[in-house]
């Protein structure tokens, strides 16, 4: 228990980071000295940097069994380039310049981190558990620290909190000791893993649409206030907690290969439903794509250990890694599209991206018949 409760507290410091810095007080400060297009530029910029840079160090990794290593080098990397920022409010170039160098450390540590579920024996709980306490320091992070915090001095106190909630991860887990020579050419040549990796973005896609966008979707539909807007979102972390750990122990129970394509269905079935949602079923709605969330982050990582070689776990993981990255810019082009060609009808948008959890799945099927 001693080591699933430290993976999953650096969930949380990771999640408190993102929603915090990431997604809040970072590109609210920087966007105000630099133009908006050249911030996603370069922070677009980062996550293909921070692909390239995990490929190679995934394969050193997965060669010399140094994935915890590389690890604590990254979470003390990111927390490093955290307090940096502290000192740099004045100077937004170097800003941008060192939250890029943090964007990148930080995927790094992320898909390290991914890999050291190796050493789990019930990996799928300990997945889950992580999803939950991820969706506990979202939560916290949002409604207890954001107000109270302001810049620079947020920089302190994140970086802070990401170290703390780290350090039990550093010290407890192991490191996974097995240990091959791994070819990028042979990966790219892997025609099973290329389309795994291709079906888990199709939903990744509506996933991080969905979260971009729900607020905006429950204010343009409904025309809800704030506060009932935050129900909505509190009432689908509750989905997400409760998610982590129900499809963890279903993973543990039954398999992560057997559990994992229920998602492209559950996907499916919440946007087609979204159209027939109505004021007094939104509760339920959000507690739904909390739930589906959970299933997505829990059980994709646990596949990917499962199904391919975990002598290459770091080296894979960071494809893993890059699904997130294109589908928070694929996803929110797809349906920015869908409301021009729909002449901004939100329910009906929503209900045309269930059809990329079905093309998912059918890739999913064609990766199950190569063997």
């Amino acid at each position: 228990m001693k080591k699933t409760l430290s993976f999953s507290l650096f969930d949380t410091g990771e999640t408190i980071l993102g929603a915090l810095i990431f997604s809040t007080f970072f590109p609210l400060y920087i966007t105000k000295h630099i133009d908006t297009k050249i911030y996603s530029y370069t922070y677009s910029f980062a996550f293909l940097v921070s692909f390239l840079f995990a490929l190679h160090l995934g394969k050193i990794a997965d060669r010399y069994a140094l994935r915890k290593q590389f690890f604590i080098t990254f979470v003390l990397i990111t927390t490093l380039m955290c307090i940096s920022l502290f000192f740099t409010t004045n100077f937004p170039v170097l800003s941008l310049l060192i939250f890029v160098l943090m964007a990148v450390s930080h995927q790094q540590s992320f898909v390290f981190y991914n890999s050291l579920l190796l050493d789990f024996q019930s990996r799928g709980l300990a997945s889950g558990i992580g999803v939950s306490f991820g969706y506990i320091g979202s939560a916290v992070a949002l409604i207890f620290l954001a107000d109270k915090l302001s810049i620079p001095i947020v920089y302190l106190v994140v970086a802070f909190l990401f170290l703390i909630l780290s350090l039990p991860s550093m010290v407890f887990l192991e490191n996974p000791k097995i240990s091959t020579s791994v070819s990028l050419k042979e990966i790219f040549k892997d025609r099973k893993f290329l389309l795994t990796i291709v079906s888990i973005l199709s939903i990744t896609e509506v996933a991080n649409t969905l979260i971009a966008m729900m607020g905006i979707y429950l204010k343009k539909v409904f025309g809800f206030e704030d506060i009932f807007v935050y129900k909505v979102i509190g009432l689908s972390a509750v989905g997400g907690i409760l998610g982590g750990i129900f499809w963890g122990f279903l993973s543990d129970r039954f398999s992560a290969t057997k559990i994992f394509p229920i998602g492209f269905f559950i996907w499916s079935l919440l946007l087609l439903t979204l159209p027939f949602v109505t004021s007094e079923t939104v509760l339920l709605f959000g507690f739904f794509a909390g739930f589906s969330l959970s299933h997505l982050w829990t059980v994709s990582r646990v596949y990917i250990i499962e199904e391919f070689p975990a002598k290459e776990v770091s080296t894979r993981m960071s494809f893993l890694s890059l699904t997130e990255r294109i589908a928070a810019t694929t996803g929110l082009f797809i349906w920015g599209t869908l409301l021009y060609l729909t002449n901004d009808n939100y329910p009906l948008s929503a209900a045309s991206m269930s059809i990329f959890p079905l093309i998912g799945f059918f890739i999913y099927l064609l990766s199950k018949k190569i063997t």
